[in-house]
């Protein structure tokens, strides 16, 4: 039988600088702390400063291995503890994780740059209520009786796949591997998980906590860059799922790659998400929801951001001018500290790719860039990827910012006059995650979230991933669900007839 290893716990480390340096250059395979089998290690920088914090390990094939073999091996085991008993062990883990909860707030703040207060310790609460979710839902893996015949018993069971390959996104990385990780573990199932290469130390830190309840090998974690390591992951003849949240061109490479051993495949791979704003709205409150659904304090760095607002033309200049005001009143700045509402991009790249939107933006013919809020003014900031926030009138549906996924924090609004058509506006894009709906009438809010090609229709609010609420897109905004017991079903385990002739 598996043994739960009993790790002295120790105190929250709170200097999140420390923490970084004692998590350098290490991967968490087998119960254990590991560097990489290379010796490699790659930066991993404060985007707020430019500065170097910490060494990731730079993980292979061997790496990639050597964790998949691990947790093979302790799956076979982990199979055979009762559901309800490896619930119970996993909503253990959210009682160490809420004791780490600002440990973790102030990492993941340090090597992602999103403000302390407004975006990080979000996140990390969101970690222990996901595996507290899941934990419960242990006596949940159940099967069915089957009227086949009367001198035959006829049920089914529903058993783990094996060994889960998880591959994670750095913009909200702590709550996408719980949603990805607590229901593989429940159902029986073990995981290896490949962290963003931006982003790999709260998650691993996560999978240490974690580690301190679960038996070893049943969850492990690896670090590195995506040909190099989550290749070999999704390919590995051991690992039979995968999970992956990620851009939609990386999204395929993973389908291909999995369709090639016949294994299935959970996709979340981004939007285009509209938010269309009726003028019988209350207005304060849709204004107020559109700061949240953009994702302003995250730098719009969000696969549900309302990047495509739409508002009923009487009530447009006044939605945009209260929009500026707003979103003017927000502080950029050093994202650890308490007075930030806004914090930086993720990377170098990124910062790049979004300058090249918002400059491509304000050349285009009567387009008007309304740059918001300001620039940080401490000089220990000035390297840092800080990008104001833009909201663009005057594009048509055409531009490039109406029509792809931008990850910063660029939204376009655009006046309507009909109901049917903002709908054939809102609908005529690649993606399918997410979309919105401000409006008093529910009648009219019903009808169109009936209608609109999204995996997820909020009406007059526009909350981020819940537990408990089935989550994942349409079109090339992916395949599968998340944060459900469904998800936990259909993409943990799979279902198996047993019959027995009694004749």
């Amino acid at each position: 039988m598996l043994e739960t290893p009993h790790a002295t716990p120790s105190a929250p480390e709170l200097d999140c600088f420390a923490l970084a340096k004692q998590l350098s250059g290490l991967h968490f395979i087998g119960g254990r702390y590991v560097p990489a089998l290379s010796g490699k290690n790659f930066a991993v920088v404060n985007p707020a400063t430019g500065a170097e914090v910490a060494q990731a390990a730079e993980g292979d094939a061997a790496d990639v291995d050597a964790a998949v073999r691990d947790a093979a091996r302790a799956q076979k085991e982990w199979a055979k503890v009762p559901a309800r008993k490896r619930g119970a062990l996993v909503h253990q883990c959210a009682a160490v994780i809420r004791e780490h909860q600002e440990e973790l707030a102030r990492l993941i703040a340090l090597e992602t740059g999103k403000a302390l207060r407004t975006e990080s310790r979000v996140e990390a609460g969101t970690v222990a209520d996901i595996l507290e979710f899941f934990g419960g839902l242990g006596s949940e893996l159940k099967g069915e009786s089957v009227p086949f015949a009367p001198n035959v018993l006829s049920v089914t069971v529903r058993e783990p796949l094996g060994v889960v390959g998880a591959i994670i996104p750095w913009n909200v990385p702590m709550l996408l591997m719980t949603l990805k990780v607590a229901p593989a573990l429940v159902a029986g199932n073990s995981v290896v998980v490949k962290s963003a290469e931006e982003a790999p130390l709260a998650v691993l830190r996560i999978c240490e906590l974690m580690n301190r309840v679960l038996p070893a090998g049943v969850f492990n974690m690896v670090s590195g860059m995506g040909p190099e390591c989550g290749a070999p992951l999704v390919e590995h003849p051991l690992v039979r799922k995968v999970t992956f949240t990620g851009s939609v061109e990386t999204g395929k490479i993973v389908a291909k790659a999995a369709s090639q051993k016949l294994i299935p495949v959970t996709l979340e791979l981004g939007g285009k998400s509209p938010m269309i704003v009726f003028q019988d709205c209350d207005f304060a409150k849709t204004v107020s929801g559109a700061l949240t659904s953009m994702r302003f304090t995250r730098q719009g760095q969000s696969c549900t951001a309302a990047s495509r607002i739409y508002v009923e033309r009487p009530i447009f200049q006044q939605f945009v001018d209260e929009m500026k005001k707003a979103v003017d009143a927000m502080v950029m700045g050093d994202p650890l500290d308490e007075k930030t509402d806004i914090g930086t991009i993720i990377s170098e790249g990124q910062f790049e790719k979004v300058q090249g939107f918002i400059d491509e933006g304000k050349k285009t013919a009567g387009a008007t860039a309304h740059e918001c809020s300001a620039m940080p003014k401490d000089s220990a900031l000035k390297k840092g990827l800080f990008i104001r926030p833009v909201i663009f009138t005057g594009l048509d549906g055409n531009s490039r910012l109406v029509r792809e996924e931008i990850f910063g924090p660029v939204t376009v609004i655009q006046p309507f006059d009909d109901a049917e058509k903002v709908l054939a506006e809102a609908n005529d894009s690649e993606y399918g995650l997410a979309a919105s709906l401000w409006t008093n009438n529910l009648k009219v809010g019903l009808d169109l979230a009936h209608r609109l090609e999204a995996g997820l229709v909020q009406i007059n609010q526009n909350l981020v991933v819940q537990a408990n609420l089935s989550y994942g897109g349409v079109k090339s905004s992916g395949l599968g669900k998340e944060a459900s017991l469904e998800a936990m079903l259909e993409h943990f385990t799979h279902k198996k007839t047993i019959m027995v002739n009694m004749a």
